[in-house]
């Protein structure tokens, strides 16, 4: 089994390696490769006695070289268990050095620590697909218990499905937006700051690095050195005293919106799905039936980052996703009966 996973690894790194435009990077992805094949050989082979890579191995090769790689790092890190001995960390670091260093976000979001990087990524596809299902459940469900029409109901999940989206993007727009431009003055204002008190910052400069835990007078040379350029020690107050990456500032405001909505939407789509083909009861049952069977995937999905067991989390999202769906098919029943009296 370990043996297997290494060389679906092997597989997605060489996938990742051969989508990368930046050659550093492309030679890290090879490095890894070739380690994991290796640590493949000495567990021995597979217990189907293949070398090839597993179905989902190929799958997420395929998916390696059209979608962000910070997913699919996060899909592929290895677990701590005692058949796979390999320090990640200490061969990302290896291989990075071997080809000239990398950056130390790149170097974080390779070695898979924090949890932060591909899983964030990760932890926000699944979370915005369950906003969609749950609030297109929860909607679809309140307009059926009122005795509509089968049209109407798929009228009504569909306009939640592209309203809902639209709003998702347009609130994460304007999110990242907000903050990109919140943290851009953060940063203009630190360059004043540089421009017009340089002692004053040198010396706040000086103290953080002694809160890292270095003594007085190497702080101060640390921080003498830093000062030799400009462009240097704006981006080490960003991030040192701001917090802020002046690279990416969040990243792109369109991308995260154009995200939002997909995410969203793939979600909406379930729930409102069968209401296209069949109506009624029927139509009621399989929309309950499809979006169980997705919410207890994300539910499973979402047992990667919470650590619990993975029936435990699939049956909890089934449960909060019913018991919302019941509630405003309850609501809905109660309005239709009043209406209708």
């Amino acid at each position: 089994m370990a043996a297997r996973a290494g060389i679906d690894r092997a597989a997605v790194y060489r996938a990742l390696a051969e989508s990368q435009e930046d050659g550093r990077l492309a030679a890290v992805f090879r490095q890894l490769a070739a380690v994991e094949e290796a640590h493949a050989e000495v567990l021995g082979p597979s217990s189907d006695g293949r070398a090839s890579p597993s179905l989902r191995g190929r799958a997420l090769a395929l998916a390696a070289r059209r979608i962000d790689p910070s997913i699919i790092l996060a899909a592929v890190a290895p677990g701590t268990d005692a058949d796979d001995p390999i320090s990640r960390a200490r061969t990302v670091q290896a291989a990075a050095k071997s080809v000239g260093g990398l950056p130390g976000q790149t170097l974080a979001q390779l070695e898979g620590r924090h949890g932060g990087g591909g899983g964030n990524a990760l932890r926000a596809a699944v979370l915005g697909a369950n906003d969609g299902l749950v609030s297109n459940l929860s909607l679809v469900m309140g307009v059926a218990g009122a005795s509509v029409a089968g049209h109407t109901i798929l009228l009504t999940g569909l306009a939640g499905l592209v309203a809902g989206s639209c709003s998702m993007a347009m609130g994460e727009w304007l999110s990242v937006n907000s903050a990109r431009e919140m943290q851009r003055r953060q940063i203009d204002q630190e360059a004043r700051e540089l421009e017009d008190a340089p002692e004053l910052e040198k010396s706040e400069l000086a103290l953080i690095y002694q809160s890292k835990g270095l003594d007085e007078r190497s702080a101060a040379l640390l921080a003498d050195k830093m000062f030799q350029s400009k462009d240097a020690v704006l981006d080490t107050m960003a991030r040192e005293e701001l917090g802020v990456d002046p690279e990416g500032l969040g990243g792109s405001a369109w991308a995260a919106a154009a995200s939002s909505f997909c995410l969203f939407a793939v979600g909406a789509f379930f729930p409102v799905a069968p209401f296209a083909v069949t109506s009624g009861a029927p139509a009621i049952l399989a929309s309950l039936g499809l979006s169980g069977t997705v919410l207890a995937a994300i539910g499973a999905v979402t047992s990667r980052f919470t650590g619990r067991g993975v029936a435990f989390s699939a049956a909890r999202q089934l449960l909060i996703g019913y018991a919302a769906a019941l509630l405003t098919f309850g609501v809905g029943r109660l309005i239709g009966v009043g209406l209708g009296g």
